[in-house]
């Protein structure tokens, strides 16, 4: 009999499923596409590799290290090249410039930008949030279960907790009043809305604290690095189906559930679109909050309400590009846009991020050539496509703004661009399997915590990024383990967590 099922290879699901392989447990993972990985995928055309989703990663080219992802890769004994830069593009309503991460080369932005006196709020503000980005690395998410068995896992971490309790009690709530304590330039609280945006698909007022303060202890501790995986994002996802396949567990693609099987309000299986039924002891869904909604009967009605009620972000729309690639190879592989501060940073197409990632990877793109992915991240509205009536005509309306914003960093774009694609909601929608298209759930960090792992059906579990803050790879990473740590029992969990910590 299989153990548990996973409904969904999107991160959360594979990360899940690798660790419960890894723990002995037999698991499938079924997938709708017939490309594993979620938003997270690579795909190919004429010759070109394209991340379908995330182009940003960091704190995955060591261990051990604090990011949940790559304590995912370590515990399943699978890597990939990383590929190491530090530099990043901005071009902001204030100008156009290069900045890194890292705890010093922002200071230099700050002064010409600025002048003196951001600088020194801005140093302040790193002085606030030393003790915060150690509070919110005390207790690693791997270490989190639902249930009695936290008393153990959760328990050997209370020292360090209790030594940053003070801080702790800081990142419970927004990261607003923590930034309102010291910064008062208006370009710093931009920035910081921008930040905040890019981790959760909220501002600064919104976003938890603790998000924030993990991201401040990943990008600005000296020596930093961003990596980026050789051969895009479908490599992290390769690695982790090969985890999973190398304990023993399978991903079928072109598996499409409709219904969760539930017996006395115990999941004991699924029915796939061709009829066929697997039943399982678990099943553990991927899929979002609201997609779930859909496959389960016999939910409680206040749940099924409450659920469904949970905010969405936005959606995206998503521009992939071929291009010739002379004279290119000096500029920065990635890039932030900012259209205008005053509309505020979640605003509808206001932010725009470009990724070129053969820049770092030529084998991502025909020789000569790059690849190129331009988005807008979150803030594309469904109901602008839910109404449209020419749909072909609207795809090229809303990609101009992503033609506009790669105009800021290659000037002759179009009349270098060789292939063209552009992806919509709808896009999400129908090959993602998200509902409305949207990248998650956008819980203020002043309404309370996320749903997290459990449902009132026995044995159904959920994981990703509606069951944990933030939007981006390490959320969803937690997600999947948290869910895989509660079925599994606390001793292998212990175990794991040894292992984790000790590389």
């Amino acid at each position: 009999m299989i153990d548990v099922i996973v409904m969904g290879s999107g991160i959360g699901g594979l990360s899940c499923a690798a660790i419960l392989a890894k723990y002995g447990f037999n698991v499938i993972v079924c997938e709708s596409h017939s490309i594993a990985g979620g938003a997270a995928h690579s795909f190919k055309y004429n010759g070109y590799t394209f991340d379908s989703g995330p182009s940003l990663y960091s704190g995955m080219s060591y261990s051990p290290s604090p990011n949940p992802l790559r304590q995912v890769l370590d515990a399943i004994d699978e890597d990939i090249t990383w590929l190491n830069y530090e530099t990043w593009g901005c071009c902001l309503p204030e100008g156009t410039f290069d900045t890194q991460v890292g705890a010093s080369q922002f200071c230099d932005v700050l002064q010409q930008l600025r002048g003196e006196s951001a600088v020194a709020e801005w140093r302040q503000l790193q002085e606030i949030m030393t003790p915060l980005a150690k509070a919110a690395t005390a207790l690693p998410p791997a270490a989190v279960r639902y249930d009695l068995g936290a008393v153990l896992s959760v328990g050997q971490y209370l020292p360090k907790m209790a030594q940053n309790a003070i801080a702790l009690s800081k990142l419970t709530g927004a990261f607003a009043p923590v930034m309102n304590q010291v910064v008062t330039d208006p370009f710093i609280r931009n920035w910081l809305d921008l930040l905040c945006f890019l981790l959760s698909g909220l501002p600064a007022d919104s976003t938890n604290a603790a998000e924030v303060a993990f991201m401040f202890a990943d990008w600005y501790r000296p020596n930093v690095k961003l990596d980026y995986p050789a051969g895009g994002s479908g490599a992290i996802v390769d690695a982790m189906v090969r985890g999973i396949e190398k304990y023993g567990g399978k991903v079928r693609l072109k598996a499409h559930i409709e219904k969760v099987l539930v017996e006395n309000q115990k999941a004991v299986g699924v029915r796939l679109r061709n009829g066929e039924e697997l039943r399982s002891r678990y099943v553990v869904s991927n899929a979002s909050i609201w997609d779930t909604l859909k496959l389960v009967d016999s939910f409680p009605k206040q749940f099924q309400q409450q659920r469904q009620a949970t905010p969405t972000c936005e959606s995206f729309m998503h521009l992939h590009l071929g291009i010739d690639a002379q004279g290119l190879d000096s500029i920065a592989c990635h890039h932030i846009v900012v259209n205008d501060w005053n509309l505020g940073i979640t605003a509808p197409q206001n932010v725009v991020l470009i990724s070129i990632p053969s820049l770092l990877d030529p084998s991502l793109a025909p020789p000569g050539k790059h690849s190129i992915h331009v988005y807008t991240p979150g803030n594309e509205p469904y109901e602008i496509w839910e109404q449209c009536e020419n749909y072909e005509e609207l795809k090229q309306q809303r990609a101009e703004v992503m033609w506009k914003a790669l105009e800021r960093v290659i000037p002759d774009i179009r009349s270098r661009t060789e292939l063209s694609l552009v992806g919509t909601p709808i896009t999400h929608e129908r090959f993602l399997r998200r509902y409305r298209g949207t990248y998650g759930a956008a819980i203020r960090a002043t309404d309370g915590l996320f749903p997290g792992a459990m449902t009132p059906i026995s044995g159904l579990l959920c994981c990703g990024d509606s069951t944990f803050p933030g939007i981006g790879l390490p959320a969803v990473a937690a997600s999947g383990m948290i869910a895989a740590n509660t079925i599994a029992p606390v001793g292998k969990h212990l175990e794991l967590l040894r292992s984790i910590n000790h590389r």
